[in-house]
């Protein structure tokens, strides 16, 4: 498959959730059926405290006929690289172009010793380096992996959860491109402009699909509240943005500024949606992955999925 094939396969638009992990098997094959059916081009899921990346990526993809899966991402300070080497090539063979393998973890300079054991992926001591070290080290432990299974043909693609300059050169030199989080649509004009015109961009993009704009509101800022407060990380890719300590902490009740929860998330009327979509892809994104939040966070969001397909894979 062509570079240009393989993102023709995801389309401009899919869906990104958390919500399979909460539902039985049966019930994520009939949402994952569904999806493809309204036309969105990818699935994307997280991985957190549900289903395990592979296991997931397999349910998805056996549901499925012609539905990109990707991976968002797959955790590396959860998994020994030859482990994830092997799965990706047999998900890969199974599934010919349909998996993408989304590769990142923010916690991975800390916790690389214990998960590859006293010097790193690499033997080298790729812990002292820090998250770019360490990665690096992973990328070169999944190219060495000694995997005796049939080749997929094509080869599964992979992404890195970049976020800052460096890690983006990254994913635009050893993998095929990045998929950012929890990011305004300047990132997405940075990141194309770092990676150049040839690496694949697809963005996470929150939304909340809701004609009260107060409520709307109100479950935006609730989820941009926890990712400020819980992961330093993306406090740290918002101030490279130009975002302060007012944004981050200024706002109503100590929380995220209106223009901060404004810039992560869009919200109201399909119309709304459907334009923050197109300002990504206008900014450089090959693929923009859809994430709907709801008042409910336990909710799922399949009727949301529906009403957005027409503006969105139209």
């Amino acid at each position: 498959m062509t570079e240009a094939g393989a993102r023709t396969e995801l389309g401009r638009v899919g869906i990104w959730t958390f919500a399979f992990d909460g539902r039985s098997a049966g019930r994520v094959r009939e949402a994952a059926a569904e999806i493809e059916e309204l036309g969105y081009g990818a699935i994307w899921y997280g991985e957190a405290f549900g289903r395990d990346t592979v296991g997931q990526a397999w349910l998805l993809l056996s549901a499925t006929r012609r539905l990109v899966v990707a991976s968002g991402i797959a955790s590396v300070e959860r998994r020994d690289p030859v482990a994830t080497a092997s799965a990706t090539r047999t998900l890969g063979e199974a599934f010919p172009g349909r998996y993408v393998l989304g590769l990142g973890g923010h916690r991975v300079d800390s916790t690389v010793q214990s998960v590859w054991g006293e010097s790193g992926a690499d033997g080298t001591g790729a812990r002292r380096g820090g998250p770019m070290a360490a990665m690096r080290a992973y990328l070169d432990a999944m190219d060495a992996a000694p995997v005796g299974s049939p080749a997929a043909d094509p080869a599964p693609r992979r992404l890195l959860a970049a976020l800052g300059p460096r890690m983006l050169e990254l994913a635009a030199t050893r993998a095929w491109g990045a998929h950012p989080y929890f990011v305004p649509v300047e990132h997405t004009v940075r990141a194309r402009t770092i990676m150049g015109p040839d690496a694949f961009l697809g963005v996470e993009q929150a939304v909340v699909l809701d004609t009260d704009l107060a409520r709307a509101r109100e479950v935006a800022t609730a989820h941009v509240g926890l990712y400020v407060a819980a992961a330093p990380h993306q406090q740290a890719s918002l101030r490279r943005l130009g975002f302060g300590d007012a944004d981050l902490s200024g706002g109503p009740n100590g929380g995220p500024s209106r223009r901060l929860v404004d810039a992560i998330v869009a919200y109201g009327d399909e119309e709304a949606i459907r334009r923050r979509v197109r300002e990504h892809l206008d900014a450089g994104a090959d693929h923009v992955c859809v994430q709907v939040l709801t008042a409910d966070p336990d909710a799922f969001p399949d009727r949301e999925w529906r009403e957005l397909a027409p503006a969105l894979v139209s």
